[in-house]
């Protein structure tokens, strides 16, 4: 369930701050990239890959680089515990990672009942994924203190 929050940006940073440190974080090894596939009937993606998107165009499927795509992502995860009320947590990291990193990130997000509900993969410009999962620890350990 979507929560609705009405708080000052302040209690919005520490309640956050909090959810990352609850949250079940996870770096994916290897690089990732986007590989697109004509409109039409459903690819068959391998059984590594992390998701599956379609627009009008053509089908995306993210899943491990091969080696010649021109943009490659490193891949990190949350799950969230199921009360926590996480609502503002893409824009709120996303943000963080964009005044701490100079980039920009793209989230996926799905749903598993069994780990809480929803749960996001955020894909960062390769070289730079060190630099963002250390500030997400620092974060997530401003939230547990």
């Amino acid at each position: 369930m979507v929560s609705i929050s009405h708080e000052t940006p302040q209690q919005t940073r520490t309640r956050l701050r909090r959810v990352l440190a609850e949250a079940t974080f996870q770096v994916l090894p290897g690089h990732w990239a986007y590989h697109e596939h004509p409109a039409g009937p459903i690819p068959q993606p391998s059984a590594d890959a992390l998701a599956l998107v379609r627009d009008e165009e053509s089908w995306s499927v993210l899943g491990p680089a091969q080696g010649d795509e021109t943009e490659v992502f490193g891949v990190f995860a949350f799950h969230f515990p199921a009360a926590a009320d996480n609502s503002g947590f893409v824009g709120w990291l996303a943000s963080e990672l964009k005044d701490q990193l100079g980039t920009g990130v793209a989230v996926l997000c799905g749903y598993n009942s069994t780990q809480g509900g929803i749960y996001d993969y955020w894909l960062v410009p390769a070289q730079l994924l060190g630099g963002a999962v250390a500030h997400v620890r620092e974060l997530a350990a401003e939230g547990g203190r």
